[in-house]
This record gives C-alpha cells, structure tokens and sequence, in this order.
C-alpha cells in the first residue's frame, strides 16, 4: 500500500525567489534607483529611442489587491511596427518573440534590477529563415536595447 503524506505547502507564506542570476542570452544590471523610479526612467527611455512599451504585465498590483504584498515585478513588452513589418516579411514564426521584453525587478527600496533577452538571442532560431537581414535587424535592436537600459539607469553608454 502507497501512502502520500502531503505537507502544508498552501498554508506556507511564499519564499521569494532570489535575485536574478546570470543566464545564457540575458543581460542583467543592479540599480539603486527605486523599482517606481526605474520604471519611469525605463518608460522614459524607450520612447526616447523611438521604441514603444506594447506590453506590460506584473503580479504585484493583484497580489496586492488580494492581500498578498510582494516585491515590484513588472515585464515591458517593447518594439514598433516598423520593426514588426520588417521581421514578419522575413521570418513569420520569429513574429511570435515580438514585443521583445525587459524586466523589471524590486529586490528592496533601494535595489532592483533591471533585465533583458538580447534581441539577437531571441531571434537566433530564426536566422535560417530571415537571414542576414534578420542578423542586421538583430544587431540593430541590441544596440537600441542597450541604449534604452543605459538610459533608463542613468549610465553612459
């Protein structure tokens, strides 16, 4: 006879997951501005460099709606048509990757981080289909994206 013994797990408060790490295609800075500030600045910048937030989404303000406090947690979707025009006409299936995202993380008042998929890292399975005008396009969004996180964090670029 099998017999499960199930512990508590729903009764447990959440254990928030630790700062980001490093992972293969990602870029990753620490900011000591303020989560509310640094999405600001964020916003700031990508209309700045000619890209438009599409997206937006984060658990925080439903959490807290439900009475559960947790750290800011808010991913940008970012591109513009021009680029979607572009990409779509070489590669369908890379459509699916766009907006491409930064993320934006509260560690505590002080700290958060602010993250991102390098474009050419998101479209890399689709090269063979968009070739070197996807590489260029490629290119292209990754200086736009460093841009906009040197911006937005108040760094020299």
């Amino acid at each position: 006879m099998l017999v499960f013994v199930f512990a508590p797990l729903s009764l447990a408060q959440p254990a928030w997951a630790e700062e980001i790490s490093k992972r293969e295609g990602w870029v990753i800075f620490e900011s000591q501005k303020p989560y509310d500030q640094l999405l600001r600045d964020l916003r700031t910048a990508v209309k700045a460099e000619g890209l438009v937030v599409v997206t937006q989404a984060g658990p925080t303000q439903a959490a807290a709606a439900r009475g559960i406090t947790i750290p800011g947690n808010r991913v940008l979707g970012v591109f513009n048509n021009d680029y979607a025009v572009q990409v779509l006409a070489l590669s369908t299936a890379a459509m699916i990757e766009a907006p491409i995202r930064f993320y934006v993380t509260e560690v505590d008042a002080t700290h958060t981080h602010l993250a991102y998929k390098r474009p050419s890292f998101v479209f890399s399975p689709y090269l063979n289909e968009g070739g070197g005008q996807l590489v260029r396009i490629s290119a292209e969004l990754d200086r736009r994206f460093a841009a906009i996180a040197a911006a937005a964090l108040g760094r020299q670029q």
